[in-house]
């Protein structure tokens, strides 16, 4: 028997839960801040997840360099699994693990920001990548769970949503998403 209904009230109620929750919003208007600054310093976002969360990094990649609401400039901000040459490559000859630190080696300039995304907060791939943002400078901002998992050490700015339940954190984490998309190309953009 399908529960559309309890699915979708479990949803509602979890949007309800990120306005409750104690320094999301504060931390989420932190993160917004951390990317316009580097916008106005001729900066990039790098963003990182895997799966699902892959796919809303490279949605929110668009995002910013594309548009969001209306015609602008756009924004330096790239995916880093989209280049599948290199994924394979990384992942043959070295591993899995290095792929997206070792773009954000070659990519990555002081002051950018990376935005790593990991419903458990212990992905290997995305941790060693935010270390690797930190030895280069970069400032980061993490999606993830209720948890944080090992990315609460590694995370500048981490924006935990208060659940255990990955299609809904992956649906806050697009929520949260958009949110730093409109904000940032109103505050750069001013009509």
């Amino acid at each position: 028997m399908m529960e559309v209904r309890k699915q979708i009230a479990q949803s509602i109620a979890l949007h309800q839960r990120l306005m409750d929750e104690p320094g999301l919003l504060s931390g989420l208007e932190a993160g917004i801040r951390l990317i316009v600054d580097a916008y106005r310093k001729g900066g990039k976002v790098l963003l990182c997840g895997n799966g699902g969360s892959a796919a809303d990094a490279q949605h929110l990649a668009a995002e910013l360099t594309g548009r969001f609401y209306f015609e602008r400039e756009p924004l330096h901000a790239e995916a880093l699994h989209v280049n599948a040459s290199f994924v394979t490559a990384t992942a043959n000859d070295d591993s899995f693990e290095k792929v997206y630190g070792r773009m954000v080696q070659a990519l990555g300039k002081p002051g950018d920001v990376l935005l790593a995304l990991s419903t458990s907060g212990n992905s290997p791939n995305i941790l060693y990548a935010l270390e690797c943002a930190r030895e280069r400078g970069l400032n980061t901002l993490g999606f993830t769970g209720q948890g944080g998992g090992r990315m609460q050490g590694l995370c500048d700015i981490l924006l935990r949503v208060p659940s255990a339940d990955t299609p809904r954190i992956q649906e806050m984490h697009m929520l949260l998403g958009h949110i730093v998309c409109e904000n940032t190309e109103s505050l750069l953009f001013k009509k």
